[in-house]
């Protein structure tokens, strides 16, 4: 993966991606299993009232959240039209882990899963 990217799909209405046409850069938090919360805060619409109550802390010029279990830095590489979104694709800049568990949303359920075996 050289150069290291990742793609988001926004709604072409979405506040953040009229951010992204100014800025052309983004932060990706990946919040951890006891997060559930706070992702349900960030899926309600709002627009960004409903972040003032969410403590953050600027890191590499982005937003991130504490005790998440991963974050990137990323600087906009392309935004694709698609149907009623935009993909943005964006590269890499800055990659960090926790060593925790991941929140995941699969059939309207948060959860998180052990982690894989390795085989020997």
């Amino acid at each position: 993966m050289t150069p290291p990217m990742i793609m988001v799909s926004l709604d072409h209405g979405s506040d953040l991606l009229q951010e992204l046409r100014t800025s052309w850069a983004f932060g990706v938090n990946i919040l951890a299993s006891g997060q559930a919360d706070l992702a349900l805060t960030f899926a309600r619409k709002g627009g960004a009232a409903k972040f003032k109550s969410i403590d953050w802390e600027l890191h590499s010029g982005l937003p991130r959240l504490p005790g998440v279990e991963g974050w990137l830095a990323c600087d906009v590489d392309q935004l694709v039209g698609g149907g009623d979104h935009v993909l943005v694709l964006g590269r890499v800049r800055v990659a960090e882990t926790a060593d925790g568990h991941p929140l995941i949303y699969h059939r309207r359920t948060f959860g998180t899963r052990p982690p894989l075996e390795v085989a020997r």
